[in-house]
């Protein structure tokens, strides 16, 4: 968990999960506690079981956002 997480887009739940354990120190708790939990298996799986859904629409061929 000691990506850069704050200015990535999230892709789905997990995502979303790990900047909220970030934002509120758990994750520094759980790292102390444990060596390695799974975190990140964890993150990648809920991204594919609960994805969001993107409006490439608005985005230009970059990614971003018009």
């Amino acid at each position: 968990m000691q990506q850069k997480i704050k200015n990535m887009e999230s892709k789905g739940l997990g995502d979303t999960i790990a900047k909220i354990t970030k934002a509120t120190g758990i994750d520094k708790v759980v790292d102390a506690i444990v060596e390695e939990c799974g975190c990140k298996e964890r993150q990648e799986k809920l991204n594919k079981m609960f994805p969001y859904k993107t409006n490439t629409r608005f985005k230009n061929n970059n990614g971003k956002f018009k």
